[in-house]
């Protein structure tokens, strides 16, 4: 059991007898009384995604899940194709499931698949990612004092800031968990 003020975003439980990932999580404190936990919950079975709010001190259960190391090979529109490293079993999880993950996903990126029940429930990212940049504006001599960025698009289809150095063609590293960029690749 964990405590619901413990909860994080991308962390599954066991709710009302359903599995489902943690997407969003609000802590509001009130002055002498308990706290309020808002989350939001994906369900992995149906998709669906639902606010739940708990008082702070209430209990869920942490899901029981098994990760096993893969490569993602490729999609074919509706659904992503793993490999595992070990037994070289293939997986396919629907693209739906991969929202926000298949921004981050090139052929041969090492993924842990997530297990419930000897059935792939979905990935976890790598921290980081080596992804090329095709499009971004040209660089702007002497705008380098505003430490802004310029936006580009890489070829995931991702669409993050970069700074005015970062051309066509570079590859950079970007961060999973925010989708930000880190550095030159």
């Amino acid at each position: 059991m964990i405590e619901v003020g413990d909860l994080e975003k991308g962390m599954y439980i066991k709710y009302e007898g359903e599995i489902y990932r943690v997407i969003d999580v609000n802590k509001h404190f009130r002055a002498r009384g308990s706290g309020l936990i808002r989350t939001k919950l994906k369900n992995l079975m149906t998709g669906l995604i639902r606010d739940v709010n708990f008082a702070s001190g209430e209990k869920v259960e942490e899901a029981e899940l098994a990760f096993r190391k893969a490569e993602y090979l490729y999609n074919d529109g509706e659904n992503f194709y793993f490999m595992d490293l070990q037994t070289y079993e293939q997986y396919s999880i629907p693209a739906e499931e991969l929202e926000e993950e298949k921004y981050y996903l090139i052929e041969n990126t090492p993924v842990d698949i997530i297990m419930h029940d000897e059935k792939p429930i979905g990935i976890q990212l790598p921290t980081t990612v080596v992804l090329e940049v095709v499009e971004t504006e040209p660089n702007f001599k002497g705008d380098t004092v505003s430490g802004g960025g310029k936006p580009a698009v890489l070829q995931t289809g991702l669409r993050i800031t970069v700074p005015f150095f970062i051309n066509v063609g570079d590859k950079i590293k970007v961060d999973t968990r925010t989708g930000e960029y880190i550095e030159r690749a």
